[in-house]
């Protein structure tokens, strides 16, 4: 009886697993056991893998016609292993079930595949055997019309690829990146394609921080939008505003700035995984990556700062708020002060006799109140 851990052998008795295909079959097997005990799974029919967006075989740089199973694919790219052959698949939010099955196949490891189920990640590269797994953060905005206090400004979503010998696999979640321009811009440029698999884990890339440089510049109008509302003549930008953007941004910097280890990683000389061309290619995606960086870095100051000056503007307001209520205040206590004065009933108080007594009175009163006024006025406190 053959060793469950046992590699898969094509017609041509060439392997199709890594060591650790039975680890994942295990693992994934405890996920969709049922609770009675173990069932063996079987493998979903085709018509269930809705998950696979595409799958396409390429060989010296070109698509092979026809419809592949990603099975069947793999096995053809490792026969024409000299020729500059891969398998691309892609494959859009994955379940627990499909994953294994391809990760059983194309021999991934467990930890990896999990985090491509789960989609949970931050931006990181990390090695296992000779397949290499890079996650992608993937942003684009979607502010449309006036800020508000609950107003979505830039969407996230994830790209995980699987990059091997003669397979790459890109695993989408989220509407933040489609990949399918990607796949058309790149099967026009055949000598990029001849760089193997790397060469899509590039153009992946270079879209996903294209999108960065996108969202990066539609940020730039909202905060010279919400600038111009705080300093404005009229001033009546609220600061829930303020501070939804800010938690936007914080979301957008979380997506931009982990990325930046892996590239650095990906465009050092030492590292023998990516070809040499290619890894001039990623240092062109590095160099935008760190001037969406920079623009990240003066956005939040400039986003503080904005704060700030709003909440000095509240300080400030609130300020004139209460000169304005004192300045009423005095002119109403010499009105109160008067009718103290002559409500005390005494019998003998001056100009009680007197005719003219009471609009004598009314008069100083309301001349008093008016000199108030004016000099309230002019040092600005009415």
């Amino acid at each position: 009886m053959a060793d469950e851990g046992a590699a898969r052998t094509d017609g041509g008795g060439r392997p199709l697993t890594r060591t650790w295909a039975a680890p994942v079959r295990r693992a994934m097997t405890r996920m969709l056991s049922p609770v009675d005990g173990p069932r063996r799974r079987e493998h979903a029919p085709p018509s269930a893998r809705s998950a696979i967006v595409d799958c396409a075989l390429y060989i010296d740089g070109e698509r092979q016609p026809g419809e592949w199973q990603y099975a069947e694919a793999l096995a053809a790219a490792r026969r024409e292993g000299q020729r500059h052959a891969f398998v691309w698949l892609g494959l859009h939010e994955p379940d627990a079930a499909e994953m294994a099955d391809i990760a059983e196949t194309y021999g991934l490891h467990e930890l990896a595949v999990e985090d491509a189920v789960k989609a949970e990640q931050r931006p990181k590269l990390e090695q296992f055997g000779e397949v290499s797994s890079l996650v992608l953060r993937t942003a684009r905005y979607v502010g449309e019309g006036e800020l508000t206090e609950t107003s979505e400004v830039v969407e996230t979503g994830q790209v995980m690829l699987f990059i091997g010998p003669a397979f790459v696999i890109t695993v989408r979640h989220g509407d933040a990146c489609r990949l399918s321009p990607v796949r058309v811009d790149l099967e026009s440029k055949h000598d990029l394609l001849l760089q193997g698999p790397w060469s899509v884990a590039y153009a992946v890339t270079d879209r996903v921080v294209d999108l960065y440089v996108e969202v990066a510049d539609q940020v730039e109008v909202d905060l010279d939008r919400l600038e111009s509302e705080v300093f404005g003549r009229h001033s009546h930008g609220r600061i829930q505003r303020i501070y939804q953007m800010k938690r936007e941004l914080v979301e957008f910097k979380r997506a931009v700035m982990p990325l930046q280890r892996p590239l650095i990683t990906l465009t050092a000389q030492v590292n023998r995984d990516v070809p040499k061309e290619i890894r001039r290619y990623f240092r062109d995606v590095q160099d935008h990556l760190t001037r969406t960086v920079e623009q990240i870095n003066s956005y939040d100051d400039l986003l503080n700062s904005v704060l700030q000056a709003r909440l000095a503007q509240v300080t400030v307001d609130q300020n004139n708020d209460m000169r304005k209520i004192a300045a009423w205040a005095a002119i109403a206590a010499v009105w109160t002060a008067f009718a103290g004065i002559y409500g005390m009933n005494f019998t003998h108080m001056p100009e009680l006799g007197w005719t003219y007594g009471y609009p004598v009175v009314l008069a100083v009163m309301l001349s008093i109140s008016l000199a108030l006024y004016r000099f309230f006025r002019k040092n600005g406190w009415l």
